[in-house]
């Protein structure tokens, strides 16, 4: 589909640990009591092994919850157990909110990208930072999981847009790597640099080295081993 709209800037955003803070050591607690598994956390633990399958929509709640409690998980305690996921990446940035709103006093068009299972989609759908954006883009309803070059593909071609007029905010490595390569500028979130003149510096350039560029198209990421920044 050609992108007809090439004059209008956009500017695109992650959601967890972007729009959202990290979970704090608590709520990883109070969900590792639920499910039984400690350490949830931890990269290599059931919870991130499996997150991709359900950041994808491959798996619905009650498998994606068997999977990471090692047993059998019923409708009932799968969709507590949502709840409580849901819970722990729902503490807003209130710097990143403040720009965002800024943005859209401007005039600015936002959309957001980010990997999130379906069940947390609908928790999180009706929350008042979701109104800034023109469009959201879920990996769970697309299918589609960042840091593959087809999901930001996508995305360019629904907003009608070229890369060069995309601002992306991610604080994944390999999805800035993967944006930059097709030509967005993608800029690295990072919580103690100001958001702001992050955004007002000029643009970076794509991946220098062969070995970012085959991070961007997806060649070196395992679905399963991708750790603690994939609600994004």
């Amino acid at each position: 589909m050609a992108r007809t709209n090439s004059s209008r800037r956009w500017y695109l955003f992650d959601y967890g640990n972007v729009i959202s803070t990290p979970p704090t050591r608590e709520d990883w607690e109070v969900l590792a009591e639920a499910t039984g598994v400690p350490s949830l956390q931890e990269s290599t633990s059931p919870y991130w092994q499996h997150r991709y399958a359900y950041d994808a929509g491959a798996l619905t709640s009650d498998e994606y919850w068997s999977l990471v409690c090692g047993e059998r998980t019923g409708p009932a305690r799968a969709a507590w157990l949502d709840v409580l996921d849901g819970n722990q990446w729902s503490h807003p940035n209130l710097d990143t909110l403040d720009v965002l709103e800024d943005l859209d006093a401007q005039g600015e068009h936002l959309a957001l990208l980010s990997n999130m299972p379906a069940a947390m989609v609908s928790q999180l759908g009706d929350a008042a930072w979701a109104r800034l954006f023109e469009h959201r883009f879920f990996s769970s309803s697309l299918g589609l999981v960042k840091p593959s070059a087809a999901i930001f593909e996508h995305v360019l071609t629904a907003l009608s847009v070229e890369p060069g007029l995309v601002t992306f905010v991610d604080d994944a490595p390999a999805n800035i790597a993967t944006a930059r390569s097709l030509g967005i500028d993608a800029r690295l979130f990072d919580a103690s640099l100001d958001l702001s003149r992050m955004l007002a510096r000029e643009p970076a350039g794509p991946p220098r080295s062969a070995q970012a560029a085959g991070v961007a198209a997806g060649m070196t990421v395992t679905a399963p081993g991708v750790g603690p920044s994939r609600q994004e």
